[in-house]
């Protein structure tokens, strides 16, 4: 059984993706172990609390300062064991320790087709935000492995979206989210689970 510890920032959306697929069978050999949230009050929690998952809050608020968030953060995510991290809408920035000591065990989800529009600043609704403003008529959502950088490490995903004329920020993340993170976030763990990506 592959361990899957999700990291989530706001109201998980692709945590319910991740959690429905796992139910429904289309993501195998799979135990979601934990959900930690960078966040109090986010509705991620109440979607982990009602399928039965353990989680917790662990926010840099509540620490002194950055150096003492990470080591409470890494404690946090190395109690659940997990063999793969998923960041789910997770708008912390990761530790470098954490990524040298999950190397190739974390992915995230990113809302355009990478490279475009990806890196730092590019996150939610930004990204969109900047698709429309480029004119581009197809953006999408990327999975890809966890480096030191931001957004840059190996993709093992891409779902192309059509961009309508007219399409809002708001409107094209909502589709990119049904049409491409819905399902491409789920099909990543569980390509993992079954070996197919290793």
């Amino acid at each position: 059984m592959l361990r899957v510890l999700v990291l989530v920032s706001g109201g998980g959306t692709n945590l319910q993706a991740i959690i429905d697929s796992v139910a429904a069978g289309t993501i195998q050999n799979t135990e979601l172990v934990g959900v930690i949230s960078n966040n109090h009050g986010v509705f991620a929690l109440e979607r982990a609390a009602k399928a039965g998952i353990p989680s917790q809050v662990v926010s840099p608020a509540d620490f002194p300062d950055r150096a003492a968030f990470y080591r409470g953060f890494l404690e946090a995510v190395d109690s659940y064991q997990p063999d793969l991290i998923v960041l789910a809408g997770f708008l912390v920035v990761i530790p470098p320790e954490m990524i040298d000591k999950y190397e190739r065990r974390i992915i995230n989800i990113h809302p355009s087709l990478i490279p475009s529009f990806c890196g730092t600043g590019y996150y939610g609704l930004k990204v969109h935000e900047a698709a429309l403003a480029r004119g581009v008529k197809v953006s999408g959502a990327t999975v890809h492995f966890v480096d030191k950088g931001t957004d840059t490490g190996p993709i093992l995903l891409q779902k192309a979206v059509e961009v309508l004329p007219d399409d809002t920020p708001e409107k094209l993340q909502r589709r990119i989210m049904e049409q491409a993170e819905w399902k491409l976030l789920p099909q990543a763990i569980n390509d993992i689970a079954t070996g197919k990506i290793s």
